[in-house]
């Protein structure tokens, strides 16, 4: 993002109050300076990905979420950073876990006639490596467009992009199955914030969140808003994801030696609890209801029983 709509946005967008968020932690690496994707891993509990914009080395640091501290260094074998805006957890065609990195800026506003996304396969051991990758090209079905952000259905591992346009940025799905070779077309199906710069799929699939600057929007489903959450006040705030509860957001920004904010969901943009659960509750319950009253009619016998030998 350029140094003018920097200075335009701070001029017009109101500031959020970031409500009850937190500071989760903070980057020590000096080299993240450029946080610009954040993902939340399910295979290394505790561990958070994130990459820097562009013009560096293709890179991926797994952070350690209590400390900042980095854990390992993925590079992309072959690859240098052109303009990375995103990234996102899904899994490869035989439903091994994967990163994707979405190589989407687009600055200049159509200058590519065509877009990226790389994968690369999460390891399951965190060590610094170099990995091979998986390219997918992408065109929008209306034209180039700018876009930062990166999303990935886990029900079903359908990508999604929202780009970034003064007035209203747009959703686009992509096909079901990823081809290697040729283009990806990428079809509208939905609105975005105008400012977007990263988005994410709970992990149960049940909602995702586009942030901007200074909020972030909670949907259902493509069109379907559910709530607009306030933000801490970030010099440039790009990364989000959920934790791997699903019950709050992770915020990183650009910049060295950032903080990486915890940001609670408001009640109607919680995960609905599963059905088994539901169950579960409902059986401990009605258990702990025959307990208290067994309990209750032996307290009664003896009291009775006592009473009458008193006599």
């Amino acid at each position: 993002m350029s140094l003018f709509t920097s200075a335009l946005l701070a001029a017009v967008l109101p500031l959020g109050n970031g409500g009850d968020a937190r500071v989760e932690f903070s980057f020590t690496d000096d080299r993240i300076t450029e946080s610009s994707g954040l993902a939340a891993s399910t295979l290394h509990p505790g561990i958070v990905y994130t990459h820097n914009d562009s013009g560096g080395e293709a890179r991926v640091y797994a952070v350690d979420a209590k400390t900042g501290a980095t854990k390992a260094v993925l590079t992309f074998e072959g690859l240098t950073a052109r303009d990375w805006e995103g990234m996102a957890l899904g899994k490869d065609e035989k439903g091994r876990p994967a990163l994707y990195l979405a190589d989407i800026g687009d600055n200049l506003h159509g200058a590519w006639p065509h877009v990226a996304v790389f994968r690369i396969p999460e390891p399951a051991k965190l060590r610094d490596t170099t990995l091979r990758v998986t390219a997918f090209r992408f065109t929008y079905e209306d034209g180039p467009r700018d876009a930062e952000s990166l999303l990935i259905d886990p029900r079903d591992n359908r990508l999604y992009i929202a780009s970034k346009r003064l007035g209203g940025g747009t959703l686009y799905r992509a096909p079901k199955k990823l081809r290697t070779t040729g283009m990806n077309v990428l079809k509208a199906v939905g609105d975005a914030p105008s400012f977007a710069t990263d988005g994410a799929f709970a992990p149960d699939g049940s909602t995702f969140v586009i942030r901007g600057y200074t909020s972030a929007t909670v949907y259902k489903a493509p069109g379907e808003r559910v709530d607009r959450i306030s933000l801490p006040v970030q010099e440039q705030g790009e990364g989000i994801t959920y934790t791997p509860d699903g019950k709050a957001l992770l915020i990183s920004s650009e910049g060295a030696d950032r903080d990486v904010w915890r940001v609670p969901l408001p009640e109607d943009a919680l995960p609905e609890p599963s059905p088994t659960a539901e169950t579960a509750n409902k059986e401990t319950s009605g258990t702990n209801k025959g307990v208290g009253l067994l309990l209750l009619v032996g307290v009664t016998m003896a009291a009775v029983f006592f009473g009458r030998r008193r006599k």
